[in-house]
């Protein structure tokens, strides 16, 4: 049973409840769920304050002017109802009461006494050194009442385009910050008792405890409603008690199934053009490494949704499930209470699945059994924790041994990472000599054809703007991806054919075979103006 029709039912058996009432008090009922919203209100015959003070609404003149009706409910005063009755009547007026249930007396006072929209100011991110936003959004965030703070640095996190919330204890006080466009942000400082707030919000929406002693990790969902449209909001929750108390951090994910499309992750043609081959094959394993927060999921999603046609079954396993897509069987492995990416893999492999989708692999049992998946007729994507491809090959030999079977299983590895893109306001100029002989080394031996439109001699590159409005000179991230596809000399380090096994070494193969690194894919955007020097060293 949906929530609406839940409500629905209340309010039917309320409906019941007040009909039996008015038998008893002897006054007729009446039932306005068919006009309580459309009916005209009736002005000027008593004050808004009397109709709260004494549960009654002016319902509506009669007949003729000298007839009046009037709603009450059973928290009416009899005494008022009576006396009432007497002063119409020495009036020589007539006039008739009608008890109402409680729900209906709330809907009619909305509408009587609508409650004031109160606006807020929008949340801003300081600049550095900007101390007064920060003071400022802290006065705002005092000021939101107490029902709807936590609502309030959501919706203010989540039209920033931030991905995370940080709230945390400090000695003197609580401070928060946003991690947008990657990079974290303060912006405000509140006290103890907002603190104890926000804590009481997750208590009972993410079901942690506030009490607890141990780290914990609980999940909601929000709907935004934004430009007259929603959208939802998945937010991972993660706490973990500090010196001065429970810190916690909320992850979001906007939802939105339009928005996971390889089409809309910046790939140049020669990057969608090796990833649609791959995964169009029927068999093999992909894996895609890089730290956390970047965008491995969404990648990895958006194959998902590429392959996600009515003669394939697809599955996943993750911990914590990040989007709920259409179409796709999607399975929760809670890792903290004993469940196994290992374990929940072999089980739905007797599913007879086409895609498998492992949220991470962690151990070398996954990893086996993943391998063993890729090679037995199973497209089987994953996430790895590794620097760079040539990295994750060495991590993964490290991890199950030299295995001729992961040699034929593995088909791509994509290493990625998301920098700043440089907003519309950028400053042009010719770079340094010592950022020329940087850009020279990073990008030798790049084919001449991918080289084709600079001047490495003279390269031109790109600064950030601030302004008032934009006091990084950034908007948003683009995506830098370096694509392994697994050839016959990589293959050798693999089997063990090549007794020297080290990412160096397996980079320079990759490199002779056309690979371009995530620090040349770097470069390279920073040479097409997307970005600066200084976003690709922090990153990359």
């Amino acid at each position: 049973m949906d929530e609406s029709e839940i409500q629905r039912k209340r309010r039917e058996n309320e409906e019941e409840a007040t009909e039996s009432r008015a038998r008893i008090l002897g006054l007729p009922y009446l039932d306005t769920r068919d006009f309580e919203n459309e009916i005209p209100l009736t002005l000027n015959l008593i004050s808004v304050p009397e109709m709260h003070q004494d549960f009654i609404i002016p319902l509506q003149k009669g007949g003729g002017e000298k007839h009046y009706q009037f709603m009450v409910t059973s928290q009416t005063p009899r005494t008022l109802i009576e006396k009432m009755r007497q002063d119409y009547l020495n009036e020589g007026e007539r006039v008739d009461f009608f008890l109402i249930s409680n729900s209906a007396y709330k809907v009619f006072m909305l509408r009587y006494d609508p409650p004031k929209e109160i606006k807020y100011d929008d949340i801003k991110i300081a600049g550095e050194g900007d101390s007064e936003t920060i003071a400022s959004v802290s006065q705002t965030l005092s000021t939101v009442s107490t029902e709807k703070v936590f609502d309030f640095l959501v919706d203010q996190a989540d039209k920033l385009g931030a991905s995370d919330i940080h709230i945390e204890n400090l000695r003197d006080g609580i401070r928060i910050r946003m991690r947008v466009d990657g990079l974290l942000h303060p912006v405000a400082n509140i006290d103890k008792d907002r603190y104890r707030i926000f804590m009481g919000e997750l208590s009972s929406r993410a079901n942690v405890s506030t009490a607890s002693n141990k780290p914990q990790s609980g999940h909601m969902q929000k709907e935004i409603m934004r430009d007259g449209s929603t959208h939802l909001l998945n937010i991972r929750v993660e706490t973990i008690p500090t010196m001065y108390g429970q810190d916690a951090v909320l992850r979001l994910f906007n939802f939105d199934e339009s928005l996971l499309n390889l089409d809309l992750l910046g790939l140049s043609k020669e990057e969608r053009e090796e990833i649609n081959e791959i995964i169009s094959h029927p068999r093999g394993l992909v894996l895609m490494v890089g730290p956390t927060g970047s965008g491995k999921s969404t990648t990895l999603y958006s194959m998902l949704n590429a392959l996600n046609t009515t003669d394939r079954k697809i599955i996943t396993l993750e911990d914590p499930i990040e989007y709920g897509i259409t179409g796709i069987s999607q399975i929760p492995i809670n890792t903290n209470a004993g469940g196994s990416f290992a374990e929940g893999l072999r089980s739905v492999l007797r599913l007879d699945p086409d895609v498998v989708m492992v949220g991470e692999i962690r151990d070398a049992d996954t990893a086996k059994t993943a391998i063993q998946a890729s090679i037995t007729g199973h497209l089987v994507l994953s996430s790895f924790h590794a620097n760079s491809t040539a990295a994750a090959f060495s991590r993964m030999i490290d991890l199950i041994g030299v295995n001729p079977i992961f040699s034929s299983s593995i088909r791509l590895i994509i290493a990625q990472r998301l920098v700043r893109k440089l907003a519309a306001s950028k400053k042009q100029r010719i770079a340094t000599e010592a950022e020329t002989k940087y850009i020279k080394e990073v990008l030798m031996g790049v084919s001449s054809e991918i080289l084709s439109d600079f001047d490495l001699d003279s390269p031109l590159i790109c600064d950030p703007v601030k302004t008032e409005e934009n006091p990084f000179g950034y908007n948003g991230r683009t995506v830098i991806m370096e694509q392994l596809v697994v050839s016959d000399d990589i293959q050798a380090y693999i089997r063990g054919d090549v007794v020297d096994i080290n990412t160096k070494a397996i980079e320079k193969t990759a490199k002779q075979n056309g690979m371009l690194t995530l620090e040349q894919k770097g470069i390279l955007a920073v040479l097409r103006g997307e970005t600066t020097l200084e976003e690709i060293s922090r990153v990359i």
